[in-house]
């Protein structure tokens, strides 16, 4: 898990990312504003950002980027337990997205994420 990943994911709104389809790029959400850099995870790590971070919410659409589409702007840094998290330094321009898919996280923190991230 880290730099040899070739897909990493975002987690966002449904309304930040009705707000991206029409800029053209996807919003910071609050906590990548306050960070100064857009938060992203691995395959491996998706499922513990969810749980810890996203319990409750049903408006949540989730993103798969290429990491080669994002390349120049991104650092994998550490974070949860020393692991390396992936961190874009710039935009997500709608172009680098690859699959966006609609999910929703139980109250225990449990979801049903795409078949391809497995």
């Amino acid at each position: 898990m880290g730099p040899n990943e070739t897909t990493i994911y975002k987690i966002t709104t449904e309304t930040l990312w009705q707000k991206g389809t029409a800029d053209g790029r996807v919003p910071y959400a609050p906590i990548d504003e306050k960070d100064g850099f857009m938060h992203f995870s691995t395959a491996g790590q998706l499922r513990e950002t969810l749980r810890l971070h996203f319990a409750g919410q049903t408006d949540l659409v989730l993103l798969s980027v290429p990491v080669a589409e994002i390349a120049a702007d991104l650092k994998w840094e550490p974070s949860r337990g020393g692991a390396l998290f992936p961190h874009l330094h710039g935009p997500l321009p709608l172009s680098a997205i690859a699959a966006h898919d609609r999910i929703s996280v139980a109250e225990d923190g449990s979801c049903a994420l795409p078949d391809a991230i497995a």
